[in-house]
């Protein structure tokens, strides 16, 4: 992890954080936040968050990518979701505080503000639509994990994998042409099987002209099969 030194390699004029923020609070308020934020650089695979320690900051995610991970008390590990930059992780934590209750881990190389929680509070104390702005923030990042459950309780390996490859393409990668950053191991860990299913789903898709797969590079070719098997689990 690199620190960066006196806030100057991120550009804040262009900060889509800011930009929000700066609706609710004052010119001073947000001169505080930024003094008491950190700017750093996670690179791969480096915990941006870990599970279990103190929560403290929340992470606005500026540039690359990140999983949200859980470990479960077997050791087991599930990839809640997978999300692509700007993204504001971790406001879980202004309604339960005390200890993080995931990891936040870069797929890629990232660039993140830790934005000090307690500093964050005292604003939202002060200003309701601040709030409610916040807990939309919330809602829309358990959305995807939560909509990955109920994927992993009713469908079928085809329909978890048809609906992890649906959810990469339109809301990580906005392409249905991208280099996956995640290896098959994550994949499985993401769609809920095993990585044997994950290498012959892919096999499969690929024979059937779904998908064009080649190492780490994925194309969606026939969009409406795969939502069609997204459908039918």
């Amino acid at each position: 992890m690199l620190t960066t030194s006196n806030h100057t390699p991120f550009d804040c004029s262009i900060c889509v954080f800011k930009h929000f923020i700066c609706q609710y609070i004052s010119a001073s308020e947000f001169e505080l936040l930024y003094q008491t934020s950190q700017q750093l650089k996670f690179r791969k695979n480096e915990y941006i968050m870990k599970q279990g320690t103190k929560a403290s900051h929340m992470a606005f995610i500026s540039k690359g990518r990140a999983k949200m991970n859980y470990e479960t008390d077997s050791g087991k590990n599930i990839i809640l979701t997978i999300t692509g930059s700007p993204n504001l992780i971790g406001a879980g934590i202004i309604l339960n505080e005390g200890v993080n209750i995931f990891s936040i881990i870069a797929i890629e190389d990232c660039e993140v503000c830790l934005i000090d929680i307690d500093i964050l509070k005292s604003f939202i104390e002060k200003n309701g639509q601040l709030s409610l702005k916040l807990l939309e923030f919330l809602s829309n990042m358990f959305k995807d994990s939560i909509f990955n459950f109920i994927s992993l309780a009713h469908k079928q390996v085809n329909g978890r994998i048809a609906d992890v490859l649906i959810y990469l393409s339109k809301t990580v990668y906005q392409s249905p042409k991208f280099t996956l950053n995640l290896s098959r191991k994550e994949l499985a860990e993401f769609a809920g099987c095993s990585q044997e299913n994950v290498i012959h789903t892919f096999t499969k898709f690929d024979k059937d002209g779904i998908i064009r797969s080649e190492g780490k590079n994925i194309e969606i070719v026939d969009q409406e099969m795969l939502n069609t098997i997204s459908r039918n689990g």
